[in-house]
């Protein structure tokens, strides 16, 4: 299987480092081949913005929609696009390592999904506007995996502590910019109060990340609502009799699941 670990901290001796080291060793190990993304190292442009689009439909008013669209249909997209699309393309899986920075990743790696999730790839698929969204798109088939190093304590993401849980938190990530396009996404691995760890902490929180690697393939993805698999009969609004008497984001995950998102899978 082809992994690619895509990471964004400007630190080599910080957490998500380490994590990413140890993803390349424990992979390869087990025969996969690993394809890197370093934003930091590769000095990612973030800003997603008119000099993203070379050939212009329209140069007098920047329509992001209308200007993706031609540019990954016509080929024009920037050259560092395109090389992440193939690597991202040739992926089985894709594990985003990142520190937590105010409740979500890095601007860089949000930079990455902006320019990077082009129309008619990662939305508008087949340019059939939502028809395949959320389950099915360009990534249907791939598995995805968070790897977040969180500065606070765990009691903070606890299911009534007071940042919130952290896969709430994370749901835009998972259920909009993972799930949207199709991929499959695992339960979030996360080390809590990274930049505090003792020596036993740091072998302990390896370990769990060794053993979750191990089962990169076989683990169970959250089980997020599909929308065409019945539970929103427009594409949009959840049937009357899904979930009944429930709203908010774990109403879009099947019941089966609800415990264990509450519970939040992690170090």
């Amino acid at each position: 299987m082809h992994v690619l670990l895509v990471h964004a901290h400007p630190e080599p001796t910080s957490m998500t480092r380490r994590l990413v080291d140890i993803s390349a060793e424990c992979l390869s190990a087990q025969g996969h081949t690993v394809t890197h993304s370093d934003l930091y190292a590769a000095n990612w442009k973030a800003v997603f913005d008119a000099d993203d689009f070379p050939d212009r439909v329209d140069p007098e008013r920047l329509s992001f929609v209308a200007e993706s669209r031609h540019a990954f249909a016509n080929d024009h997209q920037t050259p560092d696009v395109v090389a992440e699309q193939r690597k991202l393309m040739a992926a089985d899986a894709v594990i985003l390592h990142f520190p937590l920075w105010w409740f979500g990743m890095p601007a860089i790696m949000k930079g990455w999904i902006d320019r990077v999730w082009a129309y008619g790839l990662a939305y508008g698929y087949r340019d059939a506007g939502n028809a395949y969204r959320y389950g099915d798109g360009g990534f249907a088939g791939k598995r995805a995996l968070l790897a977040v190093s969180v500065g606070g304590p765990e009691i903070d993401y606890s299911p009534r502590g007071i940042n919130g849980p952290l896969e709430q938190l994370l749901f835009p990530i998972t259920h909009g910019a993972l799930f949207f396009p199709g991929m499959q996404v695992l339960p979030t691995f996360a080390v809590y109060g990274a930049g505090t760890l003792d020596a036993a902490g740091l072998a302990s929180a390896s370990q769990a990340w060794r053993l979750r690697l191990a089962g990169l393939f076989e683990q169970a993805p959250i089980a997020f609502r599909a929308q065409n698999g019945g539970d929103y009969p427009d594409r949009h609004v959840l049937a009357a009799e899904v979930a009944p008497g429930r709203s908010g984001l774990m109403a879009h995950i099947a019941d089966a699941a609800i415990a264990d998102m509450d519970a939040e899978v992690g170090h």
